[in-house]
C-alpha cells in the first residue's frame, strides 16, 4: 500500500499485483525475520524496531523511489495542476490513518500493559508535535499553512515514532515528531525537486525519511537519561546503539534497494510496467 502512492497514475495494474507479491516475498520476509526473529541477523545486533521502522517503513520507502525512478514521471509533471483532487477525502484518510496507527504501535506490544500505555502516548504525542512543526515550517518557508502539509506532518509523525514508540519517553516522542517532520519536509520541498525524480504522494520523503530518522534517533532517545526504558545493546552505551541502529538502516536500504530495482526490471520484461 505504500510503495503504490510512489507511482500512483501511471503503472498497470497488473504490474502492481506481481510485483506486489514478489516485493513481499523476497524484501518484506527477509527483513522482517532479519529485524524481529529471534535467529535474525538485525535482531541479534540488539537493533531496536518496536513496530517496524524499518521493515515497514524504509523498506517501502527506499522500494517507492527505486519504482518511482524505474518508472519514470507522471506526463505533465511540473506543467499540470497536480492537487489532491479532494482536500477533504485527504484529511479524513489521515486521520484514520492516525486512529489506526494506535493498533499496531500499541498493538506491537502484545499484552495491555504500562509498555501499551507508553507506546500510545508516544504515538500520539510524536504525531501530534509532528503536525505543528510541519505547519510552522510551512508558514515560514511559504507565507502560510497548509491542511495538506499538516497531513503530511501527521504521516511524518508516525512514521517516526513507530520504531521508537516502545522505548523512549514522552518528552523523547515530541523531540522526535519535530525532527522528522522538519527533515521529510526538506526532503518533499527540496530535495524531490531537485533531483526530480516523480514521488507522486511522497512516499520515500515522508516513509522512507522519516524511517530513517526514526530509527537513528530511538538510538539516542531510548537512553534512560533521555528518559528513555533503557538500550538493547550489551554494553548499554548510546553511541553503540546509535551505531547498530545505522547498520540495520544501512543493510534495509541496500537489501531492499537492490531486490526492488532487479524486481521492476523482471515484471517489466513479463507484463510491462507503465501504462500506454
Amino acid at each position: 500500500a505504500l510503495i503504490i502512492g510512489a507511482f500512483a497514475e501511471r503503472i498497470k495494474f497488473s504490474a502492481v499485483l506481481l510485483f506486489s507479491a514478489l516485493w513481499g516475498t523476497f524484501c518484506y520476509f527477509p527483513v522482517a525475520h532479519m529485524v524481529w526473529d529471534g535467529a535474525g541477523l538485525i535482531f541479534n545486533w540488539g537493533a531496536i524496531d518496536f513496530a517496524g521502522g524499518t521493515v515497514v517503513h524504509i523498506n517501502a520507502g527506499v522500494a517507492a523511489l527505486v519504482g518511482a525512478i524505474v518508472i519514470g514521471p507522471r506526463i505533465g509533471l511540473g506543467k499540470d495542476m497536480m492537487a489532491p483532487h479532494s482536500m477533504t477525502l485527504t484529511l479524513v484518510g489521515a486521520g484514520m490513518l492516525w486512529v489506526g496507527w494506535f493498533g499496531f504501535n500499541v498493538g506491537s506490544n502484545l499484552e495491555a500493559t504500562a509498555g501499551a500505555t507508553l507506546a500510545m502516548i508516544n504515538t500520539f504525542l510524536a504525531t501530534a508535535a509532528a503536525a505543528l512543526a510541519w505547519a510552522a515550517v510551512e508558514a515560514m518557508t511559504r507565507g502560510k499553512a497548509s491542511m495538506l502539509g499538516v497531513a503530511s506532518g501527521i504521516v511524518a509523525g508516525l512514521v517516526a515514532i513507530t520504531p521508537a514508540c516502545g522505548t523512549i519517553g514522552p518528552m523523547g516522542a515530541l523531540i522526535l515528531g519535530v525532527i522528522a517532520s522538519v527533515i521529510c519536509y526538506f526532503f518533499v520541498a527540496v530535495i524531490k525537486s531537485k533531483f526530480g525524480y516523480d514521488d507522486s504522494l511522497d512516499v520515500f520523503g515522508i516513509h522512507g525519511v522519516g524511517g530513517i530518522v526514526g530509527a537513528i534517533g530511538v538510538g539516542f532517545l531510548s537512553a534512560p537519561s533521555m528518559g528513555g526504558t533503557g538500550l538493547f545493546v550489551e554494553s548499554g552505551s548510546v553511541i553503540e546503539q546509535v551505531i547498530v541502529q545505522i547498520k540495520a538502516v544501512g543493510v534495509t536500504v541496500i537489501w531492499t534497494g537492490v531486490i526492488s530495482f532487479i524486481l521492476f526490471k523482471l515484471v517489466d520484461m513479463i507484463v510491462g510496467l507503465r501504462v500506454s
